[in-house]
């Protein structure tokens, strides 16, 4: 079963749409929407529990497919900023570009969600 979105699918298309046309002055609360509705989406497309996605202070899920995490520290963890993830998530930026530029902090043997991004919703028109 899907995981259950908080995210109001208008609400988060709409700050996602706002984020990409301006990046730079999005207010807060649109930005926070706009993770929150992509993270949703990785964790649809992605379902599983075996790697952590954290975008501080915005919001973080479980996704791909693999050993479940219970307690601890996960032993797959990607974390990385509000404006990279959301660049990833539109296909602004790449993985291997985000990774090689320190952009994004992943570690873990699953922690590699090239085969994710960008995501539908996200990508540029």
């Amino acid at each position: 079963m899907p995981p259950r979105r908080r995210t109001d699918p208008v609400e988060g298309r709409a700050a996602l749409q706002a984020w990409l046309a301006d990046p730079t002055g999005s207010p807060r609360s649109v930005v926070r929407t706009a993770v929150r509705f992509t993270l949703e989406e990785l964790a649809e497309v992605a379902q599983g529990n075996a790697v952590e996605v954290r975008v501080p202070p915005d919001g973080a899920v479980q996704a791909v497919a693999g050993p479940r995490h219970t307690r601890g520290t996960p032993p797959n963890v990607v974390e990385t900023d509000p404006a990279t993830w959301l660049a990833l998530a539109s296909g602004a930026l790449t993985w291997a570009e985000a990774v090689g530029d320190g952009r994004v902090s992943a570690s873990g043997e699953r922690a590699e969600l090239s085969a994710y991004l960008p995501l539908q919703a996200a990508r540029r028109r």
